[in-house]
């Protein structure tokens, strides 16, 4: 085998590895998009979320300052949907506000915060924080970005910015014992384009693999050695 057939098939081989892992991540990433309902959100199962204190607040949800936003533009974070009710009677509040904010509200308040879920099967654990006093109305506060509240369900839609933030589920009347079914959605609108990105990406490297290794079979054998005759 020449050097230049050995080039082309190692190169194209290569770019076609390459092709095979954007073509999987694009379908990968497609058909997460093609799972938005009606109104345009991926949207989890609805889960029971409770504690014994005065709220569950979510461990903090740091989106990155240094992401992909400074670049793309804020846009690409899109919107997040809360879906949240209340077992039994109580009507319910749901708000999202900076971390740094719910910790000052919260912070003589019995509470539990969320520091991890399990999908399947579903399980959350909680943190518990101490304190011996009961927190002021929630929906009275002014630092919440989004909140809803009320009998019923919920729901809660707030444009998803950079920074430290965290998701807070009460009583609407600031009692104690909370216990509450909660859905999230999300719209994600960076999906598509992020999908058919590397689709393109992917089949333009496949192109490039199979020219590879087109140059790498029609490329010329090395010419044999001419044999000296023989004289006797």
């Amino acid at each position: 085998m020449t050097t230049r057939r050995l080039i082309g098939f190692t190169t194209g081989g290569l770019a076609a590895l390459a092709a095979t892992v954007l073509l999987g991540a694009a379908a990968l990433v497609l058909w997460g998009d093609s799972k938005k309902n009606d109104d345009g959100y991926i949207t989890s199962a609805t889960h029971g979320f409770a504690s014994g204190g005065y709220a569950i607040a979510s461990d903090d949800l740091d989106i990155d300052e240094d992401g992909p936003g400074d670049l793309l533009g804020a846009d690409i974070y899109g919107h997040m949907r809360l879906k949240v009710d209340s077992h039994g009677d109580r009507p319910v509040f749901v708000g999202i506000a900076r971390t740094g904010d719910v910790e000052r509200y919260l912070g003589q308040t019995p509470h539990s915060v969320l520091t991890d879920v399990t999908l399947d099967p579903f399980s959350a654990d909680y943190r518990a924080h101490g304190g011996d006093r009961r927190p002021a109305l929630p929906e009275s506060q002014g630092f919440w970005a989004a909140s809803a509240h009320g009998p019923g369900t919920q729901k809660l839609t707030w444009k998803v910015r950079r920074g430290g933030w965290s998701i807070v589920v009460m009583n609407a009347d600031g009692s104690r014992g909370v216990d509450a079914d909660v859905s999230v959605g999300a719209d994600v609108p960076i999906l598509g384009p992020v999908g058919w990105g590397l689709a393109g990406g992917g089949l333009l490297l496949a192109l490039i693999a199979a020219g590879l290794v087109v140059v790498g079979v029609r490329a010329p054998s090395r010419p044999a050695p001419e044999r000296q005759p023989v004289t006797a």
